[in-house]
């Protein structure tokens, strides 16, 4: 059997490893998941509506006309697909997950952010792509004074 300091010991041990550093994160920083304060924001003032394909949730405010979305993991807007998108910007009241929801043929399914990848978009003349880039009628002409 365990005296209580063996027992005090274990619990600090198994609190510290996976908690006090997530703790921590979670109350000072908003860009790597849900801070506290965000969490009792939507358990006071939101209704749920759903969530996405990526593990994103979806609330309504239940009094002001304010809809919000809490990312799973880090905040990144471009996680947001078409259809939540325009749900969330007031372009369209369905919800995505209804029945009645139809997507555009001009909506693509999500792509992630690729800045800073391989897969980037360089155009020509840009300086991590060969090529020069092409000439343009305004392009700029440099000023002399003669």
């Amino acid at each position: 059997m365990l005296d209580r300091w063996q027992f005090a010991n274990f619990r600090n041990r198994d609190v510290a490893k996976p908690g006090i550093k997530q703790f921590l994160t979670e109350i000072f920083s908003w860009w790597s998941g849900n801070t506290w304060g965000t969490r009792l924001w939507v358990k006071r003032f939101g209704s749920y509506v759903g969530s996405d394909e990526f593990g994103n949730r979806y609330y309504q405010d239940k009094k002001a006309n304010r809809r919000y979305v809490t990312y799973n993991g880090p905040a990144d807007a471009s996680a947001v697909p078409p259809g939540w998108r325009g749900w969330l910007h007031h372009t369209h009241d369905v919800v995505p997950t209804d029945s009645t929801y139809v997507a555009r043929d001009w909506q693509k399914p999500h792509v992630a952010n690729q800045t800073g990848t391989a897969n980037a978009y360089r155009p020509d003349g840009s300086l991590l792509n060969k090529g020069e880039r092409p000439r343009v009628s305004g392009d700029y002409e440099a000023w002399s004074p003669e």
